[in-house]
């Protein structure tokens, strides 16, 4: 049976390519399919929820999820991350200590749990936490097949020491950003933002999808350059940064 993206809760933003918005936390997640390869962007808060995700891409897809990007070390975008065994997992370099030291994984279990998510979630999650197997460094070109290549970028520090962003290049342009662009709510810096690299991060993200890209916020609706733009000069002013 043919379903929709809609029908499975995405929403499509080109041929191929979509974001699911999840519950509680409206935290993003994306998908682009290839031909015979699919990556899906961000796992979600929990085993379940990245479970979950992981079979309505797959129902959507018509075949396995091969490829997670991570776009930074919270525990809203990773702790789903286990459910998606056997894929080739992207993150930013460095960012493998943010998820598997032992006082990384307990700060990550802390602040879920300070956040809502039942404890034996939480502690699952974190327990099952691993490193991803390729790290950016500067840009990385994955070929999903049938022509369909996405451009995964180290656009931080900013949100986090451990910033990446998803290009796909089409028409229009999508980009995923992670947190370092938020819709729904101010920006939020915790502990391991890096506010001085912030506006200059959301000026890589600009120059890395343009002008006429669609701009995926890791929590909210999509937006467009004009609004990554004020959310800089916002960020620059909030912290002091000079233009």
């Amino acid at each position: 049976m043919t379903v929709t993206w809609e029908e499975l809760g995405w929403e499509r933003l080109a041929a191929g390519v979509g974001r699911c918005r999840l519950p509680r936390w409206d935290c993003t997640a994306g998908l682009v399919v290839g031909e015979g390869a699919a990556l899906l962007i961000d796992a979600g808060s929990s085993l379940r929820e990245g479970a979950e995700l992981r079979a309505r891409a797959e129902w959507l897809f018509g075949g396995r999820v091969t490829h997670l990007a991570l776009t930074h070390p919270h525990f809203d975008h990773v702790f789903g991350a286990a459910a998606l065994d056997g894929t080739e997992v992207f993150g930013a370099v460095g960012v493998a200590a943010a998820l598997t030291s032992r006082h990384a994984r307990e700060e990550l279990r802390a602040d879920a749990v300070g956040n809502g998510l039942d404890e034996e979630a939480a502690t699952e999650a974190a327990d099952a936490l691993s490193a991803p197997g390729h790290h950016v460094t500067g840009e990385w070109t994955l070929d999903l097949g049938g022509g369909r290549q996405v451009l995964l970028a180290n656009v931080g520090p900013g949100h986090t020491a451990h910033d990446l962003a998803v290009l796909v290049p089409g028409s229009p342009e999508v980009v995923f950003c992670g947190d370092l662009v938020e819709e729904s709510g101010e920006p939020q810096a915790g502990p391991d933002a890096v506010p001085a690299r912030w506006p200059d991060a959301l000026d890589r993200l600009l120059a890395f999808g343009g002008e006429d890209a669609l701009y995926v916020p890791g929590h909210g609706a999509v937006v467009d350059a004009a609004f990554v733009r004020r959310q800089r000069d916002e960020l620059a002013a909030r912290f002091g940064v000079s233009p």
